[in-house]
């Protein structure tokens, strides 16, 4: 008997679904379109003479942070270790392979084995590196038109490791400080606080840390390509599916109680209802306020509309995501205004959208949030769970402190060594040609005088 036993093949691992699989892996790609997405966005706004450089502020991130989230970002941001940082046992993907189960165990909480039990660990690895990429990409946006490329490629390899590894870490790792997998329990369904609050902190650190342009605020230029940021915008919105409904992890429905629940499908719905709300109240507010609804009020708007609702997208009904759109899209318009007021130069409004935005977001998910959506979530203030304000509190001040410390300690290093901004010459002339040696249209279409 003891041989007949021994002898007996060991249970296979289970195997991952190919449905969920694929459907991460969409999810995926959808969220890597966000980054050429937000560099439209971002490059119709500046001069001519910067747009490729703008456009490459972005690119860039998928080349940086695609090769250090494989060697440490993700280790740090998802291996087990303490409640502030990650492990460096799966640097270099060590031991992150095709399973799907089990390589959590050992760690606390004991009931956790594994992210998403029904896709390959890799696959979850690539989705997760997919939001490392955009989110320093977002900063880009306060800095335009005067940083260096090399210091600014140097100051995105060190925020994305000193700064969204931990927060990650922290929010959605097992173990983390704030998360649900046995942290404080805050709600960041799809990056609220460590996307989007990391990063419109660190863009109002680094407009100030940088400095206003030479041409700010006296000389500013108009949007030099309306029809790029309605690109960009539309690439965004599109990829934030991927963003926001990828989170799931999958597409199966399961039950909250007595109720059948689908939480892909409730933060896709969630989503778009979000943006289109938004979007819709800034075309109001510009129609009443300044007369007339300007293309660029609405594409600021859906975004707007997508960055709150990211945090909340899988905790909220369709009414809610309304609300919060609406809400959103009015506390980022006057946002905007009050930092022209205070003469920032934050370029493109990275804070005032993404910082603010992601902040109003994150209360608003303690407010809206039910369990009848999503029974791995919790209940918010509206259904009596007033504590859970307090705990996303917490998470807000908590980003606000790393971001913002983080991205000054960088910025001052980089300061000190290789420098932060260009030339003031080759500012004014462009820093296409002075950064990159190429320009983004013939000298005939760009806002150069012609001879």
């Amino acid at each position: 008997m003891g041989n007949a036993f021994a002898q007996t093949p060991a249970a296979a691992p289970p195997a991952a679904d190919t449905g969920d699989t694929a459907f991460m892996l969409i999810s995926a790609a959808l969220v890597l379109l966000m980054t050429p997405g937000l560099a439209f966005f971002y490059g119709g706004f500046v001069r001519s003479r910067n747009v490729l450089n703008t456009l490459m502020m972005s690119f860039v991130l998928m080349a940086i942070v695609g090769v250090t989230w494989i060697l440490w970002g993700y280790s740090l941001s998802f291996a087990p270790g303490l409640p502030f940082i990650g492990g460096l046992q799966w640097f270099g993907l060590n031991g992150v392979g095709l399973e799907t189960t089990d390589y959590l165990k050992g760690s606390n909480p004991a009931e956790v084995v594994s992210y998403a039990g029904t896709i390959p660990h890799q696959a979850f690895t690539i989705y997760q590196a997919m939001f490392a990429i955009i989110t320093p990409a977002l900063i880009s946006g306060a800095i335009a038109e005067r940083m260096s490329f090399r210091a600014y490629s140097l100051f995105v390899l060190l925020w994305s490791t000193f700064v969204y590894a931990p927060l990650a870490h922290m929010v959605w790792a097992k173990g983390g400080f704030l998360g649900l997998y046995g942290g404080l329990g805050a709600l960041d369904f799809a990056g609220g606080t460590v996307v989007h609050i990391s990063s419109g902190v660190s863009a109002l650190v680094a407009a100030i840390v940088l400095g206003p342009r030479k041409t700010h605020p006296d000389r500013l230029s108009p949007p030099h390509n309306v029809p790029f940021i309605l690109l960009g915008a539309g690439l965004l919105w599109f990829g934030w599916f991927g963003f926001n409904a990828g989170s799931a992890l999958s597409v199966a429905s399961g039950t909250s109680g007595n109720l059948v629940t689908n939480v892909a499908t409730t933060a896709f719905v969630a989503t778009n209802t979000a943006a289109a709300a938004a979007a819709l109240m800034w075309l109001i507010l510009e129609a009443v306020l300044r007369g007339k609804p300007t293309a660029v009020g609405a594409a600021t708007g859906a975004v707007a509309g997508l960055v709150g609702i990211t945090p909340a997208a899988g905790f909220v009904t369709p009414l809610s995501a309304i609300l919060i759109g609406f809400i959103t899209a009015f506390v980022c318009f006057y946002a905007i205004s009050f930092k022209h007021k205070l003469e920032i130069d934050d370029a493109l409004d990275t804070f005032p959208v993404h910082g603010v935005g992601g902040t109003v977001g994150a209360i608003l998910t303690a407010i809206f949030a039910t369990t009848q959506v999503n029974g791995a979530g919790k209940d918010g203030v509206l259904r009596g769970n007033f504590g859970e304000l307090g705990v996303e509190l917490v998470a807000i001040a908590v980003a606000y402190a790393i971001a913002g410390v983080g991205t000054w300690i960088i910025l001052k290093v980089i300061d000190a060594t290789v420098g932060l901004r260009v030339k003031e010459e080759a500012e004014l002339q462009g820093l296409d040609i002075n950064e990159h040696g190429e320009e983004g249209y013939n000298s005939e279409f760009g806002d150069r005088p012609t001879q």
